[in-house]
């Protein structure tokens, strides 16, 4: 039988999560990581660890294993991890969930950090776990049950929300926002995901990955949509997205090859604007600050 881990074991592995990820004071942040279980979302014993791009068996079934920086396997085949939490620590607290928000957490897996957001916004807040795989999705369900303020879909996530947001947390790679991440964003609602382009333009067997990309941070503000890349990162490609066509995937890492971080702004639904970072015809990310009108969106009140 799997020895559970304990609460001091948890506070200290939070702390050095954060310490990690160069978060130096989140005490609500710290007191999630502490009060969530790993081992309660990512399966039983032998476990896969990933390493340099592949997998192998972890060298023990000691909990305390999953207590350090490591990816470990969720569905080894198709590449999908409970992903590093140094840095999802990192995008959690650039996010900064306040109680009470409602949050769609998009790529869910098996929701560990569905479970954290959920302690975040407490008792009065929502989180909505997003999974696009029916059995990655049951086994969110059955790890996240008795959480009352936490709902699973099985779902396309670039098809969510369907409603006005506080948050939106995306954990696989795109190379454009989907148009509801942006669109029911409440004012001053945050968004982050992984902005890139893929490993391989082809592939028909296995996993892909960014090979190319950053966690680009957007605030929806009164007089636009400020932006930022937070971290350059490596996602598993979104399933159920199609790729841009390749002559963008080129202009994007040529973008990426410039000053990635001195992004500060994003276009949306509104005209190209000369200079800009990178352009696409509907939207585009610049370098100036957020200014002028807000794109058209949906209804901003409610949710």
């Amino acid at each position: 039988m799997l020895q559970g881990s304990t609460v001091e074991q948890r506070r200290h592995y939070a702390i050095r999560m954060l310490e990690k990820a160069g978060v130096s004071s989140d005490a609500a942040l710290l007191r999630a990581f502490t009060q969530v279980p790993r081992e309660d979302f990512v399966g039983p014993p032998p476990w896969m660890v990933s390493n340099q791009g592949g997998y192998g068996e972890a060298p023990s079934n000691d909990v305390a294993l999953l207590y350090d920086d490591v990816l470990i396997a969720l569905d080894a085949p198709r590449g999908v991890n409970n992903g590093s939490p140094s840095l999802h620590a990192l995008g959690i607290h650039a996010l900064a969930p306040k109680p009470g928000e409602r949050i769609f957490h998009i790529g869910a897996g098996t929701g560990y950090y569905s479970a954290i957001l959920a302690e975040l916004v407490g008792a009065a807040g929502h989180v909505r776990a997003i999974e696009y795989d029916d059995e990655l999705a049951g086994r969110a369900e059955a790890c996240l049950r008795g959480r009352e303020n936490v709902e699973v879909v099985r779902g396309n996530g670039l098809e969510w929300p369907r409603e006005d947001v506080d948050i939106v947390y995306v954990n696989f790679a795109v190379d454009q926002p989907a148009g509801p991440w942006i669109d029911r964003l409440k004012p001053g609602g945050r968004l982050l995901f992984p902005l890139g382009v893929p490993i391989f333009e082809k592939r028909d067997k296995g996993p892909v990955y960014s090979g190319m990309a950053g966690y680009l941070l957007i605030r929806r503000e009164e007089g636009g949509y400020a932006a930022h890349f937070i971290e350059s990162v490596s996602f598993i490609w979104a399933e159920g997205a199609q790729f841009s066509d390749w002559a963008s995937h080129a202009r994007l890492r040529t973008a990426f090859r410039g000053n990635w971080r001195a992004v500060r702004s994003l276009r949306w639904r509104q005209p190209e604007e000369p200079g800009e970072w990178y352009s696409e015809a509907d939207w585009g990310l610049s370098t100036d600050p957020p200014g002028g009108a807000v794109g058209e969106t949906v209804s901003v009140e409610g949710g």
